[in-house]
């Protein structure tokens, strides 16, 4: 029988971090909302918990956690505010594509910064998405042209997490225009270089303690020791990268939805009508009932995909040949439903609390907008649909199919 029942050590991270959403994000939600950022003392509090850090390498300084324990906290961070899982310092999804795309000198050297004591004032970002889709042939109009020992990167991002904030990003630009989206590479760029420049904030439905902005690049030069090459197969590692970051977000989901239930089951045990509660009511009993099992079921499926990344090659059920395509199978499995799921919370949470889940006196209507928000974080659940349809018939996976792009849906990362 395969537990996923967490470790003693696991629950103690978890109780550690429960505590710290509970007194120190959910009371604040809407001083959060208001500010539009998360404060400095929250965000070192959360520093000091590991919370901006927990994938970083114990070569590079920080805890080197796995993916299935982080996504257990970050479960608990969802449940308080899943804004504020975007505006911790650290180094974000910048640190996730330093681990799957750098060598190991790239990322003890990239990371390292994060894990020190300002580690709360940094962060980084990832630039992959762009205002709108080329015309004439698939790929990015942001490119990278190889000038002697240098790269030269032109072009504008957009829907970037932190734009405003970050020291550092990884930019993803076309290197062989030909190749299409076989044909892209990964840069390290810094915000104090030449030629880069974040855009104005932009106004989104929800997140609102996060950032989304711009990124324009005028003829900014990287050396090749910033170029992450990805391994022996970039295409494979860019596909691992947004499945493992998704993750991440979908575990966020999960605690949107396990906060969500617990607003709207308490409301609708105290709220009466006709004599009694409406939870009461069978309609509004089995509704309560549904989100429920979105509940436990999100919570499954996110660890069980984390669990497979994990365990790796030796322990694949199913054979070391086939665990990377099993990781990725489960990984899409629970970020399609976790994305719908939380949109469903969110919804019925409104539906059920009546005319009251429209005003800012409860929570629900936060959650809904946060929900949707989510669901455009990384990889949609439209293109988890189509990672999870290639890996189940054996067909090659298309990048421009499987990851988000702007001909099918921009997505912040």
């Amino acid at each position: 029988m395969i537990s996923f029942e967490p470790s003693e050590d696991q629950k103690l991270m978890i109780e550690s971090v429960a505590a710290f959403a509970k007194s120190a994000l959910r009371p604040k939600i809407r001083d959060f909302e208001k500010a539009r950022q998360i404060p400095e003392a929250v965000r070192k509090q959360a520093h000091e918990l590991g919370l901006g850090t927990l994938l970083v390498p114990e070569a590079a300084g920080g805890p080197g956690l796995g993916l299935t324990t982080a996504v257990l906290l970050e479960e608990e961070v969802g449940a308080g505010d899943p804004a504020a899982a975007f505006g911790f310092g650290g180094p974000g999804a910048f640190g996730l594509a330093v681990l799957e795309l750098g060598d190991e000198a790239q990322r003890a050297r990239l990371l390292a910064p994060y894990a020190g004591a300002d580690g709360h004032s940094r962060f980084g970002a990832v630039a992959w998405g762009e205002p709108k889709a080329l015309a004439d042939r698939p790929g990015f109009a942001t490119t990278a042209t190889k000038k002697g020992d240098v790269w030269v990167l032109s072009g504008e991002k957009a829907y970037v997490v932190n734009a405003d904030r970050a020291g550092d990003y990884v930019v993803f630009a076309q290197v062989d225009a030909a190749a299409g989206w076989d044909g892209l590479g990964a840069f390290v760029v810094r915000r104090a270089d030449r030629g880069v420049s974040p855009t104005e904030r932009s106004t989104t439905l929800g997140l609102d303690a996060a950032s989304f902005g711009g990124l324009r690049l005028d003829g900014v030069e990287v050396k090749e020791e910033d170029r992450l090459a990805g391994g022996a197969d970039f295409g494979a590692a860019l596909v691992r990268f947004f499945a493992k970051q998704a993750l991440l977000v979908a575990a966020r989901e999960v605690g949107l939805c396990r906060a969500t239930f617990d607003v709207t089951r308490e409301y609708c045990d105290t709220r009466k009508a006709f004599g009694k509660p409406i939870g009461h009511f069978q309609a509004v009993a089995f509704t309560l009932a549904d989100r429920a099992m979105d509940v436990d079921a999100t919570h499954a499926m996110v660890v069980r995909a984390a669990a497979a990344w994990d365990a790796g090659p030796e322990g694949a059920l199913s054979g070391a040949a086939r665990w990377e395509r099993d990781a990725l199978l489960y990984t899409a499995y629970a970020v399609s439903y976790a994305h719908e799921a939380a949109m469903r919370c969110g919804d019925d949470g409104v539906q059920l609390h009546g005319g009251a889940g429209f005003m800012r006196d409860y929570p629900v209507e936060k959650a809904m907008r946060d929900a949707k928000q989510l669901a455009l974080c990384a990889m949609t659940a439209e293109h988890a649909d189509q990672l999870a349809a290639a890996l189940e018939l054996g067909q090659p996976l298309s990048l421009g199919l499987v990851l988000p792009t702007p001909e099918t849906q921009n997505a912040f990362v």
